[in-house]
């Protein structure tokens, strides 16, 4: 049993965004909110496409068809509507992506004023 990560109100507003449904021409995929959880499942694990659980299906359809949204850019426009709706209540700041200058990290013989000397003239 997967777990689900988005929520029924999450999934109503990116429902008419999914690509293949049963009103659009042409190729249709099976149960496109599972799809939309398997892709956060990889997303949210760091794992390759060749680990996805099988409870998501084949992981080389799963991978195809997300190169397929990924080319429409459905996934911009399911994060655009989604992001129309924010509450705040949770924020995250990675600092692992915020890079530093040179002359701010201390290269080049560290700091100009050492403590002790100040401490020592005060």
């Amino acid at each position: 049993m997967i777990r689900t990560v988005l929520t029924d109100a999450q999934w109503a507003a990116i429902a008419p965004h999914c690509l293949g449904r049963e009103c659009d021409p042409g190729r249709t995929g099976p149960d496109p909110r599972l799809f939309v959880e398997a892709v956060l499942w990889i997303a949210r694990t760091g794992c390759p496409w060749r680990d996805l659980p099988s409870e998501f299906g084949k992981w080389n359809t799963v991978f195809k068809r997300f190169r397929r949204w990924v080319k429409a850019d459905a996934f911009c426009i399911m994060f655009r509507a989604l992001a129309e709706d924010t509450d705040f209540e949770y924020v995250m700041v990675d600092g692992t992506i915020v890079k530093v200058h040179r002359h701010g990290q201390g290269a080049k013989g560290g700091l100009k004023a050492r403590p002790s000397v100040v401490l020592a003239a005060a």
